[in-house]
């Protein structure tokens, strides 16, 4: 069982690892930048999706955005390994709710990953957004604070809507792609479907 149950786990790790290096990549500039235009609300899916143990299914998501984001705020942003940067909170909750979206889906098809994946762009951006009004965020605009008020709010939602835009579009595309990756590896490789590993568990 600890060799099957091993591969399939690995195998998981390796493709979200594999599409968690895109951030530094768009982040290099070695790809024509496009802002919020990433892999992880589709990794956050993913792993909800294919890790039956609820802690791995968090763990695993949070751990490679946790990764990513201390190399981009060395390397790109703040310059200094920080990972309890402003929203920290708000963006990390969004994203565990991602994996909760994830966790939901009962089947891998085009539409449920695409309906789930949308699912995620909007959650992540009403949470994070309404951290950044709450936090008091400057109009990107004028430079100016939002205001606390409904006026503020709402325009601060509107401000953001090219990143839900650009999140939305992240998400199916790599969705589909590690989505498509895996179930192609289990059709090719029967050892590593998670009924397998449960009826080699049992037979232990």
């Amino acid at each position: 069982m600890k060799k099957t149950l091993d591969v399939r786990t690995t195998t998981l790790l390796l493709i979200m690892l594999a599409a968690g290096l895109y951030r530094m990549v768009n982040a290099a500039g070695i790809m024509s930048p496009l802002m919020n235009f990433t892999p992880i609300g589709a990794i956050a899916l993913f792993g909800g999706h294919y890790f039956s143990s609820k802690w791995k299914a968090l763990a695993a998501p949070i751990g490679v955005l946790m990764v990513s984001d201390l190399f981009l705020n060395y390397f790109f942003y703040l310059h200094t390994w920080t990972l309890f940067y402003d929203g920290f909170l708000w963006t990390y909750g969004s994203f565990a709710l991602i994996v909760v979206i994830g966790r939901a889906m009962t089947t891998v098809r085009a539409g449920s990953v695409a309906l789930s994946g949308a699912a995620a762009a909007l959650a992540h951006w009403i949470i994070t957004d309404l951290g950044v009004w709450l936090a008091h965020g400057t109009d990107i605009t004028t430079g100016v604070p939002y205001t606390y008020d409904l006026n503020g709010l709402v325009k601060c939602y509107v401000l953001a809507l090219p990143y839900l835009r650009n999140m939305a579009v992240g998400n199916f595309v790599f969705g589909a792609l590690l989505f498509g990756t895996f179930e192609w590896l289990q059709r090719a490789h029967p050892a590593m479907r998670q009924e397998a590993v449960r009826a080699e568990g049992a037979a232990a």
